[in-house]
Parts: C-alpha cells; structure tokens; sequence
C-alpha cells in the first residue's frame, strides 16, 4: 500500500531545514547526506527504487529514485547543495521556510531544493501503475562548487531517458543553451631590489603587462571569431578580475599575480581555450624561460551547452509548454547530463534571487509549475 506523501508545504519546509552547504571554505562545507536520506524516503514511500551513490573522496551523495521499467521515459533532476550565506544580512532564518508577501523565503527555496517539493506533490496525485515508461528523479551534489555530482553520475548511470529537465530557477522559461566558464590564475616572479637600481632587480608587473596585451588580443580574437545570435552577448567574454602586486614604493616588484575568467560560447570547447591562452603567452613565457611565469585554474571548468531549436525534443517541450527557449549566461549542469539525454532547463523562481540573502520563491509560480510538470510526466512516461 503506497503510503500518503506529507503536504506540499510540510515537505518543503522539511527540506529547507537541513542544511546543505557546497563550499570550497572546508570550514563551511557540508555533507548532504540528511537531505538525500530524507528525500530517498518520501520517493521510497511513492514506490520509486532508490540507488544513492557517495561520490568519491566526499562524504557528499547522489540519489536517483526510478519507477517504470523499460527505455526512454523523463529524468527530472535537481542540485541538493546551497551556497554558504551571510546570517547578518538574512532578515529570516535560512533554513525555516517562511511564508511572507506572497512568498516562500529560506535558502534553497529557488536554488534549487523546492523543486523536489514540487515533483513530490505531482507524483503523489498520480496513477504511478499506468505509466508506460519510467520516471526517473536525480539529485546531486555539489553543484555549487565542482559539479562532481554530476560528474559523477554520468560515469555511474547506464539510464537512458528520452529526455531530461533540470529544475534550475529560470521563471518557468525554457533554457536551451548557456555559455560555459573558465577561471585562471597567473603568477609572475620577478626579482626584487632597491627602486633607485632597476638593472639588478626583475620587475613582474612589467612582465605582468605584456601578459595582458597577450591576453587583451585573445579577448578580441573570440569576439570577432566566435559569434553565437542566440545569446544577448552573442560572444565568449574575457574578463580581467583581479590584479596584485608589489608592497612597497620604493622596492622592485618580485611577485605579481593576476585572476581572469572567460566564459565560451557553445560551439568552442575548453581544449580550444586552453590551445588559444598557451598560444597568446608562448612567447613571453619563451623569452622568460627561467620559470617565472605560472598559470593555473582556479576553479572546475564548466563546458558551454546547447540543445538546438532543430532537436526534435526541444521542439516537442516548447509546444507542449507553448514556450520558446531562449539561453542565459549562468552554468548548470546540463553540459554533463547532456551526454546522457537531450537536456533542457526549466524551473520556477526568479534566477535574481539564487545566491541572495532571504531568497525566496513567488507564490506565483505554484501552480504554473504543478502543471508544467504534469504535462512533462504525462507526455515522456505515459
């Protein structure tokens, strides 16, 4: 006997009480594995089977809930982890979810855990025996950090849905591509010595200057090179984030170091990137062969993504929800389930209040996505 899931609002505020913090801080991090025990529990109490996977080296879990047999079918998926937060800059307690305007605030309320409220809430009122092909449920860690979540899960999976919908906040419009992101840091030594004799020192801002020309020219390059209309700024950006160097007026500066972030367009790959920086530094770094110059990454490097408007899934998901996708800025995880299945991106909540303190979802979207995800199931499962 299928056992009576609790209300739509008891399950949200449930979820919204367990902490989940993605956090390359290790002293803010923490494991997930409370909320996937729990969300394994009301999906085991609808009939789904439960696999829960520990992704390696972490004390962090997938869980991938399956009811259905057979090929093809819908994955709906979600990220389990939040970002850190502020507390003096909440007005409400982060993990009390709180009905206030005509909203529901906590952290995780868009971003992304009220997703699974809203999926448990239609599976509960529907006829699970009937369907034809299999519903699948995917919720990852550590999306807000290195997406090893997903990383993870394509390497481990051997499903293989028809398509798949991750419940990112984008206010119900459909989302078909995003750029991707890269972060580097570079790292120049000089050699210091007094100001008034610069022929015995080595000055790293000076080589540190003739790095950025390199790279103000790679800047131009992929705007003028690559061209993507679908996007508001229809080229892959380069951004000069963060410079520093030297400590005193009158001393040569030994140690400069410089942070940027690009960010591709779909269409250019990451090996393409990587290939274009080392070609821009070649030869600075040959003319200061005595390892001065050393580059890294600073973060995971996120691919950019597309579902063509032209992909026979795309076109049915636009007419079924009499939407038209459109693409956004931000990352996902869509360029690793995308290896999976065609992937497309559709949540509610507004994509402003992710990352913000009292975030909070609009009652507005309650409905609306009830129904959207009805018609996701009924469609791909039925």
């Amino acid at each position: 006997m299928m056992k009576k899931t609790p209300s739509f609002i008891e399950v949200y505020k449930s979820l919204i009480k367990i902490p989940t913090v993605s956090s390359d801080n290790k002293s803010l991090d923490q494991s997930n594995k409370n909320f996937i025990d729990l969300l394994s529990n009301y999906f085991s109490d609808l009939n789904f089977s439960i696999k829960n996977y520990q992704i390696p080296y972490t004390n962090k879990f997938n869980m991938l809930a399956s009811i259905g047999s057979g090929t093809g079918g819908l994955l709906l998926s979600g990220h389990s982890d939040t970002v850190d937060f502020d507390e003096k800059k909440w007005t409400k307690d982060p993990f009390t979810l709180t009905e206030a305007n005509n909203r529901f605030y906590g952290l995780g309320t868009v971003d992304m855990k009220g997703f699974f409220a809203f999926i448990l809430d239609v599976i509960s009122s529907i006829n699970t025996k009937k369907i034809t092909k299999p519903i699948y449920i995917l919720a990852t860690a550590n999306e807000e950090t290195d997406m090893s979540g997903a990383r993870y899960f394509i390497k481990s999976t051997n499903i293989k849905p028809d398509c798949i919908i991750i419940g990112e906040p984008t206010s119900l419009k459909l989302i078909n591509a995003h750029k991707g992101h890269m972060s580097y840091s570079i790292k120049v030594i000089g050699n210091t010595g007094h100001s008034s004799n610069p022929d015995y020192g080595i000055n790293s801002i000076e080589i540190m200057y003739d790095v950025i020309k390199a790279l103000l020219l790679l800047k131009k390059y992929l705007k003028q090179k690559y061209r993507h209309q679908d996007f508001s700024i229809p080229y892959p950006t380069l951004n000069l984030s963060s410079i520093h160097g030297g400590n005193a007026i009158n001393r040569i500066c030994s140690s400069c170091v410089l942070n940027f972030e690009i960010r591709p367009t779909p269409g250019l790959t990451l090996t393409q990137i990587e290939i274009l920086i080392e070609e821009k530094l070649e030869l600075i770094i040959k003319k200061w062969s005595d390892n001065r110059i050393f580059i890294k990454k600073l973060f995971s490097s996120v691919p950019s993504y597309e579902c063509s408007h032209k992909d026979n899934i795309t076109k049915t998901v636009e007419k079924l929800c009499q939407l038209n996708s459109t693409t956004v800025n931000y990352c996902t995880e869509a360029p690793f389930l995308e290896k999976i299945a065609p992937t497309l991106i559709l949540g509610p909540g507004s994509i402003e209040q992710a990352h913000q303190p009292d975030e909070y979802l609009d009652k507005f979207f309650i409905q609306p996505t009830k129904n959207i995800i009805s018609k996701l199931i009924n469609k791909f499962c039925y």
